[in-house]
């Protein structure tokens, strides 16, 4: 019997299924959906395959004890490591089996630099990180820092940091601007054009609004092929039970752009996930499926934390999760499909 190998990527991030019952039928190259989640907890990746009516899991066994945002390239799966306080990058070797326990070294690796880092967005060879801790020492002062670091061969390389007056936790890139969840209030802000600026600084938002209904904010995703924004609300931080939701936003860029700076969107223009159903007590984080409209959701609180998924969302409402999967204190997912 041959012993087959594949990268990590050929597992995680390619599935092709052949089917052939005679030479001459085609094969079948169906899509995989995959959902990267971190946690808190252990530090490690868990991979959830969610192409088919039942969803499987690959836990890859990492050396950070707690991590936030994740990123998958196509070849390789990043994650900030909160106890490392650096971004890490892993490739690996296993069979071709999908299921259990993969042991992975770091094979891309940043300096450490943050304090608390979190979310992170990825634009090019420029990966950002938010960090949520105080910045100037002054617990009166609300403020952020967002680390931009510059991805070459196996390294990542700091290159500015710039320091926000808004507090800080999920950012996403739209083209080139930074959108950042405004954290401890119900606020989003825009950086415009954000990585033009390669100097260490300070900067504040081009942009704030309001979301009429949610309490406070912390992960949000958009979804650049249906125009849908998606916004966690952890609403009361002592709460990590029940009292969460999260927030729909279609024809994103219109309502955003129509809407004047300190102005609200309306919780009219969108649709709200929450109640005793849905599980969602602390959602901190959020991936969107435009195709399917469906949506991911790394709970941290409810049940001691979960990754649920939500379909078929209709006018919102106190939904039943069509996906429970347990995952002790998650901290992030990241939707990547092929």
């Amino acid at each position: 019997m041959k012993n087959l190998k594949m990268t990590l990527g050929m597992i995680l991030g390619t599935a092709v299924f052949l089917t052939s019952c005679d030479d001459n039928e085609n094969e079948v190259t169906p899509s995989m959906v995959s959902i990267y989640a971190t946690n808190n907890s252990d530090g490690n990746v868990t991979v959830y395959d969610v192409s088919g009516s039942s969803t499987t899991s690959t836990t890859l066994k990492t050396s950070s004890t707690a991590a936030d945002g994740a990123y998958y390239d196509g070849s390789s799966v990043f994650q900030v490591s909160r106890s490392n306080n650096s971004i890490e990058g892993f490739t690996a070797m296993a069979s071709t089996s999908v299921g259990g326990i993969i042991d992975v070294n770091v094979d891309l690796s940043g300096t450490s630099d943050m304090t608390s880092p979190r979310e992170l967005a990825v634009n090019g060879n420029l990966y950002v990180v938010a960090d949520n801790a105080d910045a100037d020492g002054n617990d009166a002062t609300k403020d952020g820092r967002l680390f931009v670091y510059q991805k070459s061969g196996n390294s990542f390389t700091l290159r500015n940091t710039i320091t926000t007056d808004i507090k800080l936790w999920g950012i996403t890139f739209i083209g080139n601007d930074l959108y950042a969840v405004v954290d401890t209030e119900n606020k989003l802000a825009v950086y415009t054009d954000f990585l033009s600026n390669s100097s260490t600084t300070s900067m504040s938002a081009s942009k704030t609004v309001a979301i009429e209904g949610l309490v406070r904010t912390h992960g949000l995703t958009y979804d650049s092929m249906t125009g849908t924004m998606v916004l966690t609300d952890i609403a009361a931080a002592s709460n990590g039970q029940d009292d969460g939701g999260f927030h729909v936003i279609g024809d994103f860029m219109s309502k955003f752009n129509s809407t004047s700076s300190g102005g609200t969107i309306a919780l009219s223009d969108q649709i709200r996930v929450s109640g005793s159903n849905t599980k969602l007590g602390n959602p901190v984080d959020v991936a969107y499926d435009g195709e399917t409209g469906t949506v991911y959701i790394a709970e941290a609180g409810n049940g001691g934390g979960r990754i649920l998924a939500f379909s078929n969302i209709g006018s919102g409402g106190n939904l039943t999760p069509s996906m429970d999967q347990t995952l002790a204190s998650a901290s992030s997912v990241y939707l990547y499909k092929n």
